[in-house]
């Protein structure tokens, strides 16, 4: 649930048209389809730069009329600050996409998707990967068996763990049909580079130099070639609530620390944790008040660390409520019953009555957010669960919600 806070503030303090540019720069002259000099991609924290867009981007710089860069393709990370990760350290799973990093220059989430579809006649199920990355062998096909979808994922016995290689030592039931998985690349670091030079390729262009990490030359000289926007807020906090995107919202946690209060919290223009940290503690004293002032880590709940009393949130919710804000805060929050993460609540009572932020950890289980009621009132709804068995919580959380549907009314 502190997605909520992250999220309210950058409606705050952002506004809900806020988006995130991506620029583009050409060093060099444009002849007869090449650029004799480099390519530089300036990330600003789009937490929303996916696959689709990158392709966008990339062919927007075709439509300038480069076909063959004769330099490198160099991708700035500057406009964060941040630690060292380790994607296993949260809970030992660093497959999972759920435990990418933030990254100035985030693309599609780090993960690369696989499509398996299977093909009867030819025995095999074919494997198609996106996005595709330079240098890494992708393995095409899978032998086809019967029986049971079940556990599909480890049926394949995929291998992961050599960077340069995607291979599977196993085979795919044919009852599956078409399936999607996404996995978190096994090498963070150099995906970016990877994935932008396979997509420039894959889309016919030509690389002669390497793709690599850098920083844009400083200059009043340099004017961006092209620019790509990213949604507004509104939408972006709308897949980060509804479908509890933890690096997205560490991306607009970021964003806060850089953006926030006119850039006057970061380090000259330069956003780290420990800035955004101090922009949502600002803003919550001045916005919400003194008390109950969240101890924060990256802004997502993804953490340990990360602390916020029922009270506290139950007054920022009744502050966003009365707020320009409520709208589109309201509208990026699950829907019971309906859609998101909330979609599989089976409550006949609540169904479609609230719309609620929810949030799972191994020892903790929330809910918060707005209840509606047949008479038309609307209730703040908070109830928050620490204990080594807290999932087993939630159907009281869920009780909790009902009660309020039926009983709001009186």
């Amino acid at each position: 649930v502190m997605k909520l806070v992250t999220t309210y503030a950058a409606l705050d303090l952002l506004g809900p048209s806020f988006t995130w540019p991506t620029p583009v720069y050409v060093e060099g002259a444009i002849r007869d389809g090449t650029l004799y000099g480099n390519l530089y991609i300036q990330g600003q924290g789009d937490p929303s730069l996916v696959l689709e867009r990158l392709w966008l981007l990339l062919r927007r710089v075709q439509g300038l009329g480069i076909k063959t860069i004769a330099g490198d393709i160099v991708l700035d990370q500057s406009a964060f600050r941040l630690p060292e990760h380790d994607p296993a350290s949260f809970d030992g799973d660093p497959l999972r996409p759920y435990n990418a990093a933030p990254d100035a220059l985030l693309i599609n989430f780090k993960s690369v998707v696989m499509t398996l579809v299977p093909e009867a006649s030819s025995l095999v199920a074919r494997v198609q990967y996106d996005p595709p990355l330079d240098g890494v062998q992708m393995q095409a096909t899978v032998p086809l068996i019967g029986g049971d979808c079940g556990d599909y994922r480890g049926t394949l016995k995929a291998d992961f763990s050599d960077p340069l290689r995607i291979r599977f030592a196993g085979a795919y039931p044919q009852s599956c049909g078409e399936k999607v998985w996404p996995v978190a690349y096994a090498d963070p670091k150099n995906y970016a580079t990877r994935a932008v030079a396979g997509l420039w390729l894959d889309m016919g262009g030509k690389l002669q130099g390497v793709a690599r990490f850098g920083t844009v030359p400083a200059g009043p000289q340099w004017k961006p070639a092209l620019e790509m926007r990213s949604a507004p807020l509104a939408e972006v906090i709308r897949d980060i609530n509804k479908y509890s995107n933890n690096v997205m919202a560490q991306q607009v946690f970021l964003t806060l620390g850089r953006n926030g209060y006119g850039g006057s919290m970061g380090n000259g223009g330069v956003a780290s944790f420990e800035s955004s940290q101090a922009t949502v503690q600002r803003w919550w004293r001045e916005r919400i008040g003194p008390e109950g002032v969240p101890v924060l880590d990256n802004g997502s709940g993804l953490s340990r660390l990360e602390r916020v009393t029922p009270q506290g949130l139950a007054r920022m919710l009744q502050t966003a409520y009365v707020s320009g804000a409520m709208p589109e805060l309201m509208a990026s929050l699950p829907i019971t019953g309906v859609d998101g993460t909330l979609k599989r609540s089976r409550s006949q009572v609540s169904q479609g009555w609230a719309h609620l932020k929810s949030g799972t950890l191994r020892d903790a289980t929330a809910l918060a957010g707005y209840v509606h009621t047949p008479s038309g009132r609307r209730l703040v709804g908070v109830g928050i669960v620490n204990h080594a068995n807290a999932p087993a919580a939630r159907p009281a959380l869920e009780a909790l919600v009902d009660w309020a549907v039926k009983e709001g009314s009186r």
